[in-house]
């Protein structure tokens, strides 16, 4: 993708994102400032369907009409056919037609939202958008809401704006609305410089070529930009092929601007549901050639929590076998939700916080997560991004990508990615969004992954760049074992219980031995010598992973030679002391 066409995006997101928000002017008073996303959410929504269905208004009023007249049941089939969409409007009222009537905008605008399609009308009652509009029109809000939604600048319609542009306008309208809510960070949104590289490292190694259906899935869909952009990927590299996609979401308003995005594009509605992925999951049975998400993280799953133990309990039965995360902090829920969603040959792409690599000690749940994950082969890669990436969170984060079925090569292995200098700073920031992953920056992540090079620096180590590491998946577990030593009594012998010695809890230590290393051979070299009357508590060993990121591609900086720095101090003092001579000559 050209920069040019991010640039054209970046513009048309912004000016209607800009103009829809200021709409707030008019609704300041009778709404409160945290209020104005009820307003112009669902607005924006109808304005989208308005602009769609413009071009074949008068074909579907005149098909209406006609079906009336002959007394025929109205089919929504040939309403539909007529509209050239999924859903249609019988109403005569467009938006200039409401205009002309301010007298009665309210019974007029009534009559444009009952003129629907049912499937239209389900979308509108997640906004609850009834209550909403009987608002505006009791503060004498309505007329000039749709007045401005009505200008050149307010044209949605799918020649000037496409459905994936469309998508991020409803996504900054979604982010501003959480700003003032002041949601937390993990409920981020993700940009498109971000997607464009998860849906390019899952499909740069795809056999495309066929005619088989593709199958996408996002489990927390936000407004279904993941899905859109994937599908506009997959028909970049075949055109021919099908794209099915699905999503689950619990938001009310940002479901309801994915399903309307999906009846728009053609796809197929019921495929977006509505609910909590880890206590209802939607899509149970199902399976999926690719998922890509980004779930909340850092975010509590106490909600949930009655009905991830229950299905935990199910064991292999259910999606929660392998463990459970810290109550904390649910994001692992979702790694193990997606993995069970993949076919055998199935792949996902996954957006966590630094936590999931190294939370928990050895037996906990994020770490037999981890064990989960490596033990079966399914971690093919990690790569960290750069921080300042996201709109609502600076916080450094990282792209997972799980296989069922690696290439050979990569059989029992895992690559490691550090791209956290492979960014450019941004123009104007978004929010806390600073840094942009470029197309140059992509392609350099992109071919690391591709090629599987160990120890390969990608692009200019002084500047743009990535850095590729090869691992064993052993290279990540270790055995956790309990060190005891004996209790001394009065004249410094070890007390003994049935001939063995009784361990003293206040010396008792424990060591972390690599997988790959003999447990025996690492206690007689690293403890014995120290410590010659310990031994090891073998009921209490424990096998435990941890990815430890920053560790593996640290680089030792030597510190400043101290003649540099008293050089540096010299030159501060003779500075300052110049500066005071030319302010006090007299005085010097």
């Amino acid at each position: 993708m050209a920069n040019e066409k991010f640039g054209v995006v970046g513009t048309n997101v912004a000016e209607k994102s800009a103009m829809i928000w200021n709409v707030a002017d008019m609704l300041r008073g009778p709404f409160k400032p945290h209020e104005y996303g009820l307003v112009i959410l669902p607005m924006t929504v109808v304005k989208r369907f308005h602009d769609c269905l413009l071009p074949t208004w008068d074909k579907v009023q005149k098909r209406y009409q006609a079906l009336k007249a002959s007394g025929v049941e109205v089919a929504e089939g040939l309403l539909a056919r007529a509209s050239g969409y999924q859903f249609y409007n019988t109403s005569k009222f467009t938006f200039k037609e409401l205009l002309a009537d301010p007298d009665n905008i309210e019974d007029n605008f009534n009559d444009f939202l009952n003129g629907f399609s049912a499937n239209v009308k389900d979308i509108l009652a997640k906004f609850d958008f009834d209550a909403v509009a009987k608002r505006m029109a009791e503060s004498n809000t309505l007329y000039l809401t749709i007045k401005e939604f009505n200008s050149a600048k307010g044209y949605l319609g799918p020649d000037k704006i496409s459905a994936v542009d469309c998508g991020y306008i409803f996504e900054e309208l979604v982010r501003r609305f959480s700003e003032s809510f002041g949601e937390e960070a993990g409920a981020h949104f993700t940009s498109r410089d971000i997607i464009y590289l998860m849906t390019d490292l899952l499909l740069c190694d795809a056999d495309l070529g066929g005619d088989e259906n593709v199958t996408v899935y996002d489990m927390a869909m936000g407004t279904s930009q993941m899905l859109s952009c994937m599908e506009e990927r997959v028909h970049q590299l075949n055109s021919e092929l099908d794209v099915t996609c699905f999503g689950q979401e619990i938001n009310p308003s940002t479901f309801a601007i994915a399903k309307a995005d999906m009846m728009i594009r053609g796809g197929d509605p019921n495929n977006m549901r509505f609910g909590d992925t880890l206590s209802d999951d939607q899509f149970k049975g199902f399976t999926f050639q690719y998922v890509i998400s980004n779930p909340p993280f850092g975010i509590d799953w106490k909600r949930e929590q009655k009905a991830v133990e229950a299905e935990h309990k199910l064991g292999e039965k259910g999606r929660f076998a392998p463990g459970l995360p810290k109550i904390s902090d649910g994001q692992q829920l979702f790694v193990l939700n997606g993995l069970s969603k993949l076919t055998p040959d199935g792949k996902m792409a996954i957006i966590q916080n630094g936590s999931p690599l190294f939370s928990g000690d050895a037996g906990s749940g994020p770490s037999e997560i981890r064990r989960h994950l490596l033990e079966n082969d399914w971690l093919d890669a990690i790569i960290q991004l750069g921080t300042d990436a996201f709109m609502n969170t600076g916080i450094a984060t990282y792209i997972w990508i799980c296989a069922k079925n690696k290439p050979i090569e990569r059989v029992g292995k895992v690559q490691l990615i550090d791209a956290s200098h492979c960014c450019e700073p941004r123009r104007k920031s978004i929010g806390t969004k600073r840094n942009d992953i470029t197309d140059q920056c992509r392609d350099l992540i992109v071919r690391a992954y591709g090629e599987f090079q160990n120890d390969a620096i990608y692009g200019d180590k002084s500047g743009i760049y990535c850095h590729s590491k090869i691992f064993d998946s052993t290279e990540f577990g270790y055995n956790k074992i309990v060190v005891e030593r004996p209790t001394l009594d009065a004249k410094g012998k070890p007390v003994l219980k049935k001939g063995k010695p009784v361990p003293d809890a206040s010396l008792r230590d424990t060591e972390n031995v690599p997988l790959n290393e003999d447990i025996e051979e690492y206690f007689k070299r690293e403890v014995l010598p120290y410590a010659p009357d310990a031994w090891i508590d073998e009921k209490k060993t424990k096998t435990g992973y941890e990815i430890p990121m920053t560790r593996y591609f640290y680089e030792y900086q030597a510190p400043e030679p101290s003649e540099d720095i008293a050089k540096r101090i010299k030159e501060l003092e003779e500075g300052i002391a110049a500066g005071f001579k030319a302010l006090f000559p007299k005085e010097a």
